[in-house]
This record gives C-alpha cells, structure tokens and sequence, in this order.
C-alpha cells in the first residue's frame, strides 16, 4: 500500500511543480514564452484553469501525504 502511496506524491509533486512554474504573476501566460504585459488584471482562460488546477493538485498532494502517514 504504501507503494502506491509513494508513486501517487511522485506524480502529485511534479504536477504541482509544472502548474506553480507555468504561473508568472503580473506577466501572464505569455511571459513563459517571452511576451510582456505590465498591467496586472483577472485570471482568464488558460490562466484560470492553471490557477484551479495547482489548487486541486495541492489538497490532493496534502491529502495523499497525511493518508501516507495515517496508513503506514
């Protein structure tokens, strides 16, 4: 069980590190690939979905480590 465990935290973790890389506040989307913007406004469309994303992928991330913990 703890196997499982184990590899469910490995893919977690490199989600949540691509989805907190993709995101550049004040930049946007754009500025990963060398656009600017200087004007900080609301999260929309891929930036929105990126941004809900990282959120699920953390709790589930907390929620599979404290299961790790309780289970073995």
């Amino acid at each position: 069980m703890q196997f499982y465990f184990n590899i469910a935290l490995i893919v977690l973790s490199v989600l949540l590190t691509a989805s907190v890389i993709l995101q550049q506040r004040g930049s946007g989307l754009g500025g990963v690939f060398g656009g600017e913007g200087n004007v900080f406004e609301t999260r929309r469309g891929v930036e929105r979905y990126i941004f809900i994303f990282t959120i699920v992928v953390s709790v589930l991330f907390m929620g599979v480590a404290v299961a790790n913990l309780l289970f073995t």
